[in-house]
Parts: C-alpha cells; sequence; structure tokens
C-alpha cells in the first residue's frame, strides 16, 4: 500500500452491489474543496443536506444527501464527507469522475481504517475489528467483534504491556544506581510481577482457541462406512440438496462442504467418502482425504447404520445410528436419528449446538481472537520466562524490552509498521 497520506482519498462504502442507496466516502485535506466543487456551496457541518451535484461543466450528477463531517473528530481523524447517492452505476461513475477531475483518488483497500489508525482514532486490535465486524456471519461473531473494537482487548494487553513497562524502569534503576540505597525486596517483587504476567498470558493463550474458532467457524466432519447415510445426513442439516444420495456404494468420492450455523457458530459441515478398503484409485484417494479431514475436524459426526456394529473409530466423535426408519436399534450410546422420516433430528441439531457453544464461549476476559495476536504473546512469554531466570540484570532488562516489544506490537503501539499492508489488504475498499 502506498504511503501518501496527505492525497485525499475516495471509495463506494456500501459496496459494489446494486441498490437503492450508494455511499460514496471521502477523506483527507482536499475534502472540503472537493464538495464544495461538487455542490457550488458548502453545506452546514455535520448536518444531512440535500444538495445538486455538478461536473466540472456544471452538468447535473445526482441530486444527493450530502454530509460534511470536518476533522479529527471522524472515523479516520480527517476532514471527510459522505454522498447518499442513487445507486445507478452511471450515477457512481459520473460523481467518481467528478472525484478524480477535482484531484482525488480512489482508496485502496482498507485505506480509510489505516488512516484512523495512523491517526490515532483507534489501536491495531480494533482496526482488526472492524474487518471482524464486516465479516460477521452470526450473533455471536459479531457480539465478539464488537467487545474487541469497544476496545477490551487492546486494554488487556495495554495492561500488561504497562506492567511489563513498570517492572523495566525498576530494573534499569537496579542497573543505573547499584551503589544507591534501594529497598532490598525490589527485585524479589519484580520477579513475582514478571511471574504473575506470565501466568496471565499463559491462561490467555491456554484457551481452546475459542475465539479462533469463532471468527473463522468450526469443521464438523461425517464420517462413516458407504451407504450409511452421510450425504442425506448433510442435505439434511443444510436444508438443502448438497450432495448426490445414491443408492450405489461409493458416490461420494471427494470431500463435499456446506456452511450452517449451529449455536450461533458458523459451522462448516463436511461430507466425506464412505470409509472401506477399494481397489479404485479414486475412490481409495477419497478415502485418504476423508481420513484426513475427521483428524482435522473440531467434531467427527461417526455414522453406522442402525443395528450394525460400529466399527473401530480412528477418532473420537458424536456416534450417530441412522435409518432409524428400518426399526433397528443402535449401538450403545448412539443419537438415532432418521434423515428421511425426522426422527432423532431436532435431538441431533440440539446437540451439535451446544457442542458448538461448547467449543467458542468464553468467560471472563475478552478472548484472542487472531494467529498474529498469539505469536506475539508466545513470544512474550518466553522472553518473561527468560527474564525470570537471567543471571545478567542487564539480560533480564533486554528480555523484558523484548517482552514488551512484542506485546506493543498486538495493538499497534511499536514496531508495527511491517504488519500494515498484512493487516490491512484484507479489509475491502470503502473500508
Amino acid at each position: 500500500m502506498r504511503r501518501m497520506q496527505d492525497d485525499t482519498i475516495f471509495a463506494l462504502a456500501s459496496g459494489s452491489v446494486r441498490a437503492a442507496i450508494a455511499v460514496m466516502r471521502i477523506s483527507g485535506p482536499a475534502a472540503a474543496t472537493a464538495l464544495a466543487t461538487l455542490c457550488r456551496n458548502m453545506p452546514p457541518a455535520r448536518r444531512a443536506s440535500l444538495r445538486r451535484l455538478r461536473a466540472d461543466d456544471g452538468t447535473v450528477l445526482d441530486q444527493a444527501l450530502v454530509l460534511w463531517l470536518p476533522g479529527p473528530d471522524t472515523y479516520t481523524g480527517e476532514d471527510s464527507a459522505e454522498l447518499h447517492l442513487h445507486g445507478g452505476r452511471a450515477v457512481i461513475d459520473g460523481v467518481a469522475a467528478a472525484l478524480v477531475a477535482a484531484g482525488l483518488r480512489p482508496a485502496e483497500a482498507g485505506e480509510f481504517t489505516r488512516r484512523a489508525f495512523l491517526n490515532g482514532r483507534m489501536d491495531l486490535v480494533e482496526a482488526e475489528a472492524v474487518h471482524d465486524l464486516i465479516a460477521a456471519e452470526t450473533e455471536a461473531q459479531r457480539r465478539q467483534a464488537m467487545r474487541q473494537m469497544e476496545g477490551a482487548l487492546g486494554a488487556l494487553y495495554d495492561g500488561w504491556a504497562t506492567q511489563i513497562r513498570e517492572v523495566l524502569a525498576h530494573q534499569e534503576a537496579l542497573i543505573d544506581f547499584p551503589d544507591e540505597d534501594l529497598p532490598a525486596d525490589v527485585e524479589a517483587r519484580m520477579l513475582s510481577r514478571i511471574s504473575a504476567v506470565q501466568a496471565e498470558i499463559a491462561a490467555h493463550l491456554d484457551d481452546g482457541r475459542r475465539g479462533e474458532k469463532l471468527r473463522e467457524g468450526l469443521f464438523f466432519a461425517i464420517s462413516g462406512a458407504p451407504n450409511v447415510g452421510k450425504s442425506t445426513l448433510i442435505n439434511a442439516l443444510a436444508e438443502r440438496e448438497v450432495a448426490i444420495v445414491s443408492a450405489m456404494p461409493g458416490t461420494t468420492r471427494d470431500v463435499l462442504e456446506t456452511r450452517v450455523v449451529l449455536g450461533g457458530v458458523p459451522v462448516t459441515l463436511v461430507d466425506t467418502a464412505g470409509l472401506r478398503e477399494t481397489d479404485d484409485p479414486i475412490e481409495a484417494e477419497g478415502v485418504r482425504r476423508a481420513r484426513a479431514r475427521a483428524e482435522e475436524a473440531d467434531l467427527v459426526l461417526r455414522l453406522v447404520q442402525a443395528g450394525a456394529t460400529p466399527p473401530t473409530a480412528d477418532v473420537q466423535g458424536l456416534l450417530v445410528a441412522t435409518k432409524a426408519d428400518l426399526g433397528a436399534l443402535g449401538p450403545a450410546g448412539a443419537l438415532r436419528i432418521s434423515a428421511v422420516t425426522g426422527e432423532g433430528m431436532d435431538m441431533l441439531r440440539a446437540r451439535l449446538a451446544e457442542a458448538a457453544r461448547a467449543m467458542t464461549e468464553t468467560a471472563g476476559p475478552p478472548p484472542l481472537t487472531h494467529a498474529r495476536h498469539r505469536a506475539a504473546l508466545r513470544e512474550a512469554s518466553a522472553h518473561l520466562s527468560m527474564a525470570e531466570t537471567a543471571d545478567l540484570p542487564e539480560l533480564r532488562g533486554e528480555d523484558l524490552r523484548l517482552a514488551m516489544r512484542a506485546i506493543g506490537r498486538i495493538t499497534g503501539h511499536v514496531g508495527v509498521e511491517d504488519l500494515l499492508d498484512t493487516v490491512f489488504s484484507a479489509f475491502c475498499i470503502g473500508k
């Protein structure tokens, strides 16, 4: 991404889907000039005003609702404006051409939020939460993203960085003034605080990846022998035709996936090839992929036909006895269902929803939500461990500095320039 903070940028913030209203967002030092050029007179600040928008030659481009938002109290911290246009492509293209003629340029992906970060309107954790909120599919994901965007996660990390900074200040005092009459227990108190922060970070890391799983979604694999009813079940759970259903064994030879919501959590259901020994190289590859997918899954639905003996499981999971409509009983401990008649399906959905919630719900402090946070905290934890056992005060001080920097990279307070392109490139244009 180009570092052109002095440019004034614009983008369609409402997306490219055709709609009645399209919102064009403008931000930068020339926002006021561009708006005055389009409207021929400046609308009042922070009040919605109806204006005719004109090109340089006076051609009326649209009659739009206009908002003038002077900085720094704006999303980006810069002078900004919004044009609520009619959603026709000709209108949007005409206004965009007029803005380019006025010296503005189209925004790059994530550039508005990047500017908000650079101008101190939010930290990097909150900026990532903006993207998560836009991508949220479920209520649970929305709540998690909102909690992060409101600063709960950033405050937790800043608190740890502050504690390490305070310990480092005492450590520097011991290094710089070894002959001063400092309290005898200064070093003991430092080690105690290092240990306390280390324990808090360790507890935060030991969360079963709940926050990341909620943000990314879970994977539930449907596994079992050929013709046990895997494809019928995935169609029933998805409430649409995802997989081909046939009485012929081995119909499903590849991994089929579909996205559903269970317990407020996005879950990808995976229909796999029937598990059996076969000489068919294509089917054998499907069986290999099925076993690999089951090993990676957050939960495996182990299907066995009612009345049959379940095979020895390669992985643990939820045992489900299918085809209950044929009258046979399932093995002990199995949930008995019929995807054809619906028998037991409500119970199965409830069990799956309960499992999804159990894998993602958290209590207490906000959970980890991104892999880069986890990597930085592991690095910080390693340096704190070395600081606890350092033989020399100078080495302890260096490890404390490195731990503080690792945590600071999460929120963007130190050493973040190389992270910005990675973080903001995932954003949509106009955000």
